[in-house]
């Protein structure tokens, strides 16, 4: 498996896996944060390949010098093999080169079903917050 930048060519594969993977509502949100992220810096934008094809994404932002993951996505035939960990991991080290000064996830509802596997990387309870505001990509 390699965790690496999304590329323009990935992107009919990871707009199938999103669909695949999220619900309607929340894939319809994905997209367009997906797309703004991509315009302002697409080295926050991770994808994990393996033999070929897209296993999972992650989006993430920097809002306010704190990094944000906004969401991942796992295909369900790769999950439980380490990729959403990678692609955390992957994503810490970006906001750490950009001196980000917290790494967060962004708590809203969509992201509340995902707390075990969050639960899992040992983030503790303060990791996990819940947005007064919007995020940039998500508020355009």
């Amino acid at each position: 498996m390699q965790i690496r930048s999304f590329q323009l060519s990935d992107y009919r594969s990871v707009a199938e896996l999103l669909e695949e993977v999220l619900s309607e509502e929340c894939c319809e949100e994905t997209m367009g944060a997906f797309a703004r992220q991509l315009s302002w810096d697409s080295e926050l934008v991770l994808v994990a390949e393996t033999a070929g094809n897209i296993a999972g994404v992650l989006i993430g932002t920097i809002d306010q010098q704190k990094g944000y993951v906004y969401r991942v996505a796992v295909r369900k035939d790769f999950r439980r093999q380490g990729v959403g960990r990678e692609l955390v991991s992957t994503m810490n080290n970006r906001f750490r080169q950009r001196n980000v000064l917290k790494v967060l996830i962004a708590g809203d509802k969509h992201n509340e079903l995902l707390r075990p596997f969050y639960d899992s990387l040992g983030l503790r309870p303060v990791d996990f917050v819940r947005l007064t505001q919007p995020l940039s990509i998500v508020a355009g």
